[in-house]
């Protein structure tokens, strides 16, 4: 079977796509090959940084790999906080990105924004990438103790709750990162 590295120390996302891939691939994260550096983020688009993660992992290791970088993009903010949204605030602090977003937006009745993941996947040789987004609205409060992140401002349109609110499996049905993922699995297994 072969190897298939998602470049990733989170064990919940890794489950998640052993479990949609099983039987087609062996798929291991960052900390089954030994790799325990700190992959740097430096690119300005959610592509560059998946893509540079991936690469990482080629380039050292020699294995296929893919690697997700995701965000927070809202319309009146010229899309930010976007590729910066883990650290928008100067901080990886979650409140204090919420709290910014939301002082940004005091005076604006414009609340569209969209989460966004970006999926690189080297394989043999090849980039591939696949792209997932969801639109919604920022709330002005915040509701909910599920998720991460931005959360619990977020709320997805046609729904009436934020992604806070929702339980995981929920959210996973219809989240970014559900969508760009669902793609690059139809990918491999076609």
């Amino acid at each position: 079977m072969k190897k298939l590295v998602f470049a990733t120390n989170n064990q919940h996302k890794a489950e998640e796509i052993r479990a949609a891939l099983e039987g087609k691939y062996e798929v291991l994260n960052l900390e089954d090959i030994g790799c325990f550096v700190d992959i740097p983020e430096t690119a300005d688009t959610f592509e560059g940084n998946a893509s540079l993660k991936s690469g990482y992992v080629v380039e050292h290791f020699n294995l296929d790999c893919f690697a997700d970088d995701s965000g927070l993009e809202v319309e009146a903010l010229n899309n930010e906080p976007g590729v910066y949204s883990a650290r928008y605030s100067g901080s990886r602090d979650s409140n204090e990105n919420i709290q910014l977003v939301l002082k940004k937006l005091e005076e604006n009745s414009n609340r569209n924004a969209r989460f966004k993941t970006v999926i690189s996947l080297m394989q043999d040789g090849q980039n591939h990438i696949f792209e997932g987004v969801i639109a919604g609205t920022i709330r002005e409060d915040l509701s909910g103790s599920k998720g991460f992140g931005y959360d619990p401002i977020f709320q997805p349109d046609g729904y009436d709750i934020t992604f806070a609110e929702m339980d995981m499996a929920e959210k996973n049905k219809i989240s970014h990162r559900a969508i760009a993922l669902k793609k690059m699995i139809e990918f491999l297994k076609g």
